[in-house]
């Protein structure tokens, strides 16, 4: 994976936060939390990817990635279900 490729995932992935905060509509929010989702597995691949072929060592990485990840799915969990 090259620098530019990671570079421009990990910058989707708050971006898309930011912009899906400012979305009036509950299903446009989730929608971009989503999209950030899927941008971090997309590093969580190229981190494993990297390990498997002897790059280097990421479990620090990884472990944050999951937290974000749980965070992600909490924030548009309670998007989805507000009551709860």
């Amino acid at each position: 994976m090259s620098g530019k490729k990671h570079m421009n995932l990990s910058y989707s992935i708050p971006a898309n936060i930011s912009e899906g905060f400012k979305k009036r509509g509950n299903l446009d929010k989730v929608r971009f939390m989503n999209i950030a989702q899927g941008s971090l597995e997309e590093c969580r691949y190229y981190l494993i990817l990297t390990n498997d072929l002897g790059y280097g060592k990421n479990s620090e990485l990884l472990f944050q990635i999951e937290e974000v990840s749980k965070l992600l799915e909490a924030y548009s969990g309670s998007i989805l279900t507000p009551d709860s």
